[in-house]
């Protein structure tokens, strides 16, 4: 079975996503380097972390990131 993981950086944002096992990940610190998290596919409750994705410690959880449209604005008239 996969297992998948996420790469976070200082501010709990998710910089990089790997299916690699987790003795692999923990056997190979030069190649996996910084904090990794599990996250899971097809899982109640739990969401698949994408890059830019934030881990929130106390949900144990991913949420994703949110996008604000703005229209453009008109054009400028004298």
């Amino acid at each position: 079975m996969s297992q998948y993981f996420a790469q976070i950086n200082d501010d709990n944002v998710v910089t990089r996503v790997a299916v690699v096992s987790r003795e692999f990940l923990e056997a190979n610190p030069e190649r996996y380097t910084g904090k990794w998290i599990e996250t899971f596919i097809d899982v109640e409750g739990k969401v698949y972390a994408g890059i830019g994705y934030k881990y929130d410690e106390v949900a144990d959880n991913f949420i994703a990131p949110s996008f604000v449209f703005e229209p453009p604005l008109p054009p400028y008239t004298t």
